[in-house]
């Protein structure tokens, strides 16, 4: 042990900095270099002055000592000796891969056994090639992905192109063949039907499954997926790469396909009335949908009272919610929605947003976060939810104190009440019955501004009014 550790010392800090915990991400592991750099040493009498003390334990007594390792702890431990590597890779559950050919010569099952979680998306992307990036080298970065793009095409961005199918294909036979205890996979639609249904027939307690590039057609296989319960859609991501669409076909295809899908979300993909519809009927059993980056038709959002057991409706990211929901008179409820969340959207249309609440009047709990256009005539119209027991406003700069405190004191259910971030807000503004108010919730967090959190620091220590001659409130 101690002949390892002199080994080791010589190793780069950062495979050892705590407060830089190993990212479940994989960069073009190269095993074979990996495991050569760390001989066994010759057996050496037990009790030796460089013995290693862990040889007389069984591997089931080291991997129950190696779980209780902290995470970030675990890579530097699996760099001790080979024995160890090859345990503390089958502690590992969570996995995302950057390099495709990993797959190659299962290195990934012999290295990760008894993974569950599995992401191949960032993989999946096609890298140019050498001549393309010969010179400065560009790395797009998108979310969780990075991708490599040609600088002298002509557009670069948005147009990053995934493997040919045939290579994705046989990446997604080794998992059929080798990953049976898989709960969640991440992977592109580009792949053949013939791929997707090997994983969909291998992987039988598969329950969360992450489709992108999708198309009406990518999903026709969707119903071999006998345990799905999440399901989550990426059409196109704009800024990466741009798919054909998921239309109302796909939705239907959807629906009938997966009636047992508990939480759905929809990201970058159109359809309408009819798709949300299908699903609303046929998907019985779904309590959470998302919809993020939508393109979708006018008039989805009545279809949103078809789902009898909704009780999550997550906006995220979307430029308008409804362009046109029709007559406010002919809109349905969905009694079961409880909680409404609402995030980096556009609210600049006053009829789109009103009809929202109507269809979500029964929210109990209801969440604002940097949205843009939220002013107080747009905050007003949520006073059609006449039941809010919690409601979180973060980066709206456009409420005043006037139009929050008209809302917030209608809804007489109030229980909690989160402000950060919403400049517009005073305190220096709140009335005696919002004061009031504030003193019976359960759950209150305020921080609407820089000042607040500084006065908020300074109570009760007498600074603010020695310094006022030099730190007057402008």
């Amino acid at each position: 042990m101690h002949h390892h550790h002199h080994r080791l010392r010589s190793l780069p800090d950062r495979w050892f900095t705590a407060d830089k915990p190993f990212k479940h991400v994989v960069l073009k592991m190269q095993l074979p270099d990996q495991t050569l750099t760390l001989k066994d040493q010759p057996p050496r009498p037990f009790g030796g002055p460089s013995a290693d003390l862990t040889a007389q334990l069984s591997n089931e007594l080291l991997l129950r000592i190696l779980a209780a390792v902290p995470d970030p702890l675990r890579l530097p431990a699996s760099l001790v000796c080979k024995r160890w590597f090859r345990l503390v890779g089958r502690l590992r559950r969570s996995l995302t891969v950057l390099d495709w050919s990993f797959l190659d010569r299962r290195r990934l099952f012999l290295r990760f056994p008894e993974l569950t979680d599995l992401d191949l998306v960032p993989a999946s992307f096609a890298v140019p090639s050498a001549q393309a990036l010969s010179g400065s080298r560009v790395v797009l970065t998108k979310g969780p992905v990075s991708v490599s793009v040609d600088t002298h095409a002509d557009l670069p961005i948005g147009e990053c192109r995934f493997l040919e199918q045939d290579v994705l294909d046989r990446g997604l036979a080794t998992i059929a063949r080798d990953c049976h205890g898989l709960q969640k996979l991440s992977l592109v639609a580009a792949a053949s039907e013939a791929g997707l249904t090997a994983i969909a027939g291998a992987c039988d307690v598969l329950q969360e499954l992450e489709l992108h590039g999708c198309s009406d057609l990518t999903l026709r296989p969707i119903s071999a997926f006998k345990n799905l319960q999440i399901l989550r859609l990426v059409g196109s991501v704009e800024g990466l790469y741009r798919g054909p669409g998921v239309t109302d076909i796909g939705l239907t295809i959807l629906a009938h396909g997966c009636k047992r899908l508990v939480k759905l979300e929809l990201g970058g993909c159109e359809g309408s009335y009819d798709g949300i519809s299908a699903i609303g009927r046929c998907c019985v059993m779904l309590e959470e949908l998302t919809i993020s980056h939508h393109r979708m038709d006018a008039g989805w959002t009545a279809a949103l009272c078809f789902c009898g057991n909704l009780k999550t409706l997550k906006m995220h990211s979307c430029r308008t919610i409804d362009s046109d929901p029709g007559p406010l008179e002919h809109l349905g409820t969905c009694p079961t929605i409880e909680t409404l969340q609402i995030q980096q959207c556009q609210l600049r249309d006053k009829k789109s947003l009103q009809a929202l609440f109507m269809v979500c009047e029964s929210v109990r709990d209801v969440k604002f976060e940097n949205c843009w256009g939220l002013d107080n005539d747009m905050f007003s119209l949520a006073n059609a939810c006449r039941r809010v027991k919690s409601i979180s406003l973060e980066g709206c700069s456009l409420l005043t104190t006037e139009g929050f405190e008209s809302v917030v004191l209608s809804w007489i259910n109030l229980q909690r009440l989160v402000v950060v971030s919403c400049n517009n807000v005073k305190d220096d503004e709140v009335s005696p019955a919002l004061s009031n108010l504030f003193s019976v919730l359960k759950v209150f967090k305020w921080r609407p501004d820089s000042k607040s959190v500084l006065a908020t620091s300074l109570a009760g220590t007498g600074m603010g009014e020695k310094g006022s001659r030099f730190f007057k409130r402008v």
